[in-house]
């Protein structure tokens, strides 16, 4: 596929095995790789080492080789996807995400939290040093500034 093919169409995949293997870590939303290290573990049992992670790399991004337990592995996401059983915010899907479950809130709501307890913190804050001062100096003759208290003021007797 040419570069300006791939421009106006970027979700259109000449290797029909590849377009299955995108379509699957769509539906799942993660990466190629991720869905490659989860098919592989799901095929094989365990996690890959260090130098199985480079070789199918090089194979399927590289040379553009799908490995059969890949290939299986996204058609049966497609069809779990199909038959409405899939779960795509399931933690089996998301066990190589660093930050996946570091934050469920989302960020205009953690944004206000911060506000809100900022706000809180400095309001509940100048209550307590008004009441620190005033237990301190002794309270105010009038509600709006200046403060003066009773022992500033000349007696008027």
């Amino acid at each position: 596929m040419s570069f300006f093919q791939t421009l106006l169409r970027p979700d259109r995949e000449d290797d029909p095995d590849r377009g299955q293997v995108v379509h699957a870590a769509n539906l799942l939303q993660v990466g190629e790789f991720q869905l490659l290290q989860l098919a592989f573990a799901d095929w094989h049992g365990r996690e890959m080492t260090q130098e199985e992670q480079s070789l199918h790399f090089d194979a399927f991004f590289l040379h553009g080789q799908t490995p059969s337990y890949l290939r299986h592995y996204a058609r049966r996401i497609i069809a779990e996807e199909a038959a409405g059983t899939l779960e795509a915010g399931a933690s089996q899907f998301h066990r190589y995400d660093n930050d996946y479950f570091r934050s469920r809130l989302p960020d205009g709501m953690r944004k206000f939290l911060v506000a809100v307890t900022l706000v809180v913190g400095f309001v509940g804050g100048s209550i307590a040093m008004a009441s620190y001062t005033v237990k301190q100096t002794g309270a105010c003759i009038d509600t709006t500034p200046p403060c003066f208290t009773k022992a500033e003021l000349p007696d008027s007797d």
